[in-house]
């Protein structure tokens, strides 16, 4: 591949991430949404979120893609945390906090 083909394919994906967010930015700004719309948006934070986080927990690049029993336990508390008090902030620092402690108590990883 020669250097203009590469530079020409990064300028064409990010032209079309800019339209992609003006498409909604930029046309939408200023306006009210539909009340149906705003309850469906609600929930991208909760369909993003387990997508990014789920390659972390079942194959860390810290253990070189094994899985590891405490991330998975880090991962557990934080998701029952999260449960039980509705609470972000509190359900990130508990699995933080566990996960440090499982990292210790195991040896390191």
């Amino acid at each position: 591949m020669t250097d203009a083909y590469i530079w020409t394919i990064i300028a064409i994906l990010g032209i079309g991430t800019y339209l992609i967010r003006f498409s909604f930015l930029g046309l939408i700004a200023g306006r009210d949404l539909p009340e149906w719309m705003l309850r469906h948006l609600r929930y991208t934070a909760v369909a993003v979120l387990p997508g990014l986080v789920a390659p972390l927990v079942l194959w860390p690049s810290a253990t070189e893609g094994e899985v590891d029993p405490a991330r998975l336990c880090a991962a557990l508390v934080t998701f029952g945390v999260g449960i039980v008090t509705r609470n972000v902030v509190a359900a990130i620092l508990c699995g933080g906090v566990t996960l440090y402690v499982m990292i210790w108590a195991l040896g390191g990883a």
